[in-house]
């Protein structure tokens, strides 16, 4: 099968389902009212609510929910075919990843721009509500730690991607200042930040530079107590002054991107040299349930709740601008992750360099590659399948080998980077609430929600030292749970909204359903891990697993007798502030 048929057929769905599906739930559904004032507007503290464009705020919002997520779950799904991660992919985003995303913004713009965590207090109980930011922070703890660590890999993979990456800095502080400060147009400035980025990939891919070892630390190490600094700095700083910006820009770099694997895939228009379904790889769980929790961003991620809820609430400008922010971005994610399996499943057959400097290509190129689950699970080779993909994609148009390179690595770089500034800001948010539900003010305050959202995310990674080995096993010990604690949490969100939508009386079945199914696939893939770290004697994970998921069936439970009795009352309620 030809992989341009497959992306022009996707892409053209994703536009159908935006003006269709869509308008149905901004319509219908939600309701969307022009006249009523958001959070940003009422609450505005030029901090955390701040009016913005939509435009600028599609780039912070999609750039905050994607990260590596529709890049690495792709890369690994298309083990068991690229049929199956099509399909989900395509049909997930639009009924489910896309519904969930504009839910849970409308759900927080509705009430004060509090996370849908914090909502499930008026909607449900107060000790849902807890149970749900406990499993928030939970999460949050996992993603801020790891993603610290992946950085550092990513640097030390891509040194090319460290001058641009750093460079965006500057680049973005001026362009907040010009807007902001300035009242300059974002448009024009933004195309100029975006230019300006984009010679510093050149420089970068002329000059590369690698983090020496400090203090005896490895430079991966290094790099990961810079960023946890970093991190600690921006989710301080208010949003107008580095993270919208730089999110604004990497929309575009995103944009460029599409652009650039969308014209390599027109261009060589490869076949797949996957096959098609493969349903029992090698080591491999099995494709039911766990294709619905290895391909989360891509089509629907709990993550991107907090995103909706947590920082893009705080800064919609108008009810208008929903539709194209919550929905919009899943979509254009999902179609990001459908040009990811086309690098990994068809670009990867034009050419895949080995380690002995030989050359391999068609089928035996993704062979070697997916060989095993072992062989494909790993970071490195998630990111090398897509990568070497991208480049030859974009090699059929005479794009120099190390340009693609260095344009991917920073694409990654900023990308992860994106998701770690989002994380570090909202876990500030989610310390926040729970210290306000507890009487517990001095926690709330930023600089003090902030240093135990980097300090525990630091416990973490360094519990057993200092060391690159340590560190890697400290920051990476619970990432097995992340999957489907994450998926879980894309549950409970669909819990929330569901119930929103069946207090105010309206059609509650477009999220009951996915949420049921997300209940299910979850519940069934985090069963078998259970089983999995019982049979490996992995105690920590299975007792952390186990009161995760406890967790959610006291929250399901609770979550049904409060339903009973808003289906029994026959008055909507609008709002629950």
């Amino acid at each position: 099968m030809n992989s341009l048929i497959i992306a022009a057929l996707c892409f053209v769905g994703y536009f159908v389902a935006y003006y269709t599906y869509g308008k149905f739930l901004s319509k219908k559904i939600f309701k969307i009212d022009e006249a009523l004032e958001c959070p940003s507007c009422t609450l505005q503290d030029d901090k955390d609510y701040v009016p913005t464009k939509k435009e600028v705020l599609f780039g912070h919002h999609f750039t905050s929910i994607a990260g590596l997520g529709p890049i690495v779950g792709p890369a690994i799904a298309i083990i068991w075919g690229w049929v199956p991660a099509v399909v989900w992919v395509f049909l997930g985003s639009i009924f489910m990843g896309a519904v969930h995303d504009f839910g849970a913004l409308m759900v927080s713009l509705r009430n004060q721009g509090r996370s849908v965590g914090d909502v499930a207090s008026s909607l449900i109980s107060h000790r849902v509500r807890t149970l749900f930011l406990l499993i928030i922070f939970f999460e949050l703890w996992i993603v801020i730690a790891v993603f610290a660590l992946i950085i550092g890999i990513l640097f030390n993979m891509y040194p090319a991607a460290v001058i641009p990456v750093w460079g965006e800095i500057p680049i973005a502080i001026l362009l907040g200042y010009m807007i902001y400060k300035r009242g300059h147009g974002h448009t024009m400035w933004g195309v100029v930040a975006l230019i300006t980025m984009y010679v510093t990939v050149v420089i970068g891919a002329f000059y590369p530079l690698n983090m020496p070892s400090i203090a005896g630390l490895n430079p991966i190490v290094v790099w990961v107590l810079v960023m946890l600094v970093y991190a600690y700095i921006a989710s301080v700083l208010p949003v107008t002054t580095l993270l919208q910006p730089r999110d604004y820009i990497n929309g575009h770099q995103l944009l460029v991107a599409l652009a650039l694997l969308s014209v390599g895939a027109v261009v060589a228009a490869p076949d797949f040299v996957a096959p098609a379904i493969n349903p029992s790889p090698e080591g491999a769980p099995p494709i039911l349930p766990f294709l619905f929790v290895v391909i989360a961003c891509g089509a629907i991620s709990g993550f991107h709740s907090l995103v909706s809820s947590g920082t893009s609430a705080k800064q919609c400008e108008s009810e208008r601008d929903c539709q194209f922010i919550g929905y919009g971005s899943m979509l254009t994610e999902a179609g990001l992750s459908t040009l990811v399996i086309i690098a990994v499943g068809a670009g990867i057959g034009l050419g895949l360099h080995t380690a002995d400097g030989g050359l391999l290509t068609g089928t035996e190129a993704f062979t070697t590659h997916y060989a095993s689950w072992s062989s494909a699970a790993g970071l490195g080779a998630k990111l090398k399948a897509f990568v070497e993909g991208s480049a030859n994609l974009m090699a059929s148009y005479g794009i120099p080998k190390n340009i693609s390179l260095a344009v991917m690595g920073v694409f990654l770089v900023s990308f992860a980077a994106t998701t770690l500034d989002s994380a570090t800001r909202i876990q500030r948010y989610v310390v926040g609430e729970l210290a306000q539900a507890y009487k517990m003010p001095v926690l709330a305050k930023p600089h003090a929600a902030t240093f135990i959202a980097v300090g525990t995310a630091a416990v973490l990674c360094f519990n057993g030292g200092f060391g690159i080995a340590e560190v890697k096993k400290g920051a990476l010990a619970l990432w097995p749970l992340f999957g489907t604690v994450n998926q879980l949490m894309a549950a409970m969100a669909l819990l929330v909204i569901t119930v929103y939508l069946a207090r105010r009386k309206a059609p509650s079945i477009v999220t009951a359903i996915p949420l049921v199914f997300m209940v299910v696939m979850t519940g069934w893939a985090m069963v078998y891990n259970l089983q999995d770290f019982m049979a490996k004697d992995n105690m920590m994970l299975f007792t952390i697993g186990l009161i995760v998921l406890l967790l959610e069936i006291w929250m399901i439970v609770e979550t049904v007798m409060v339903m009973k009795k808003v289906i029994s009352d026959p008055q909507p309620v609008e709002d629950c502030v």
